[in-house]
């Protein structure tokens, strides 16, 4: 699987692929098993810093389902707007990039 421009720039950490697959579908929720499993990382690697996402109202805790807790992007947490923003960014630029390296190769 190819790695998102979020990804490619911030670099292939734990963290940072959680993130993006986070920011990725904002508008869903998620038990933690689904969002390593979407992320790419093992369950006790994430285990090591969600705590601090939460800490941190990064992501937050939207209902229980089950015996499991789901989470979200917390979209109200003014820092994780600006990531938002920056990863539309990065994404737009990168499109731009590649338009242009198409345009000069034909």
């Amino acid at each position: 699987m190819e790695n998102s421009v979020f990804v490619e720039v911030f670099g292939n950490s734990p963290m940072i692929k959680v993130l993006d697959f986070l920011i990725s579908f904002a508008e869903f929720d998620y038990p933690l098993t689904e969002i390593a499993k979407n992320a790419g990382v093992s369950y006790s690697t994430l285990q090591t810093f969600w705590d601090k996402l939460v800490r941190n109202n990064i992501v937050i805790k939207t209902r229980r389902v089950g015996k499991s807790n789901l989470y979200k992007l917390n979209t109200k947490n003014p820092a994780v707007q600006e990531l938002i923003k920056l990863d539309w960014k990065l994404t737009i630029n990168a499109d731009k990039e590649i338009a242009i390296g198409y345009r000069e190769c034909t």
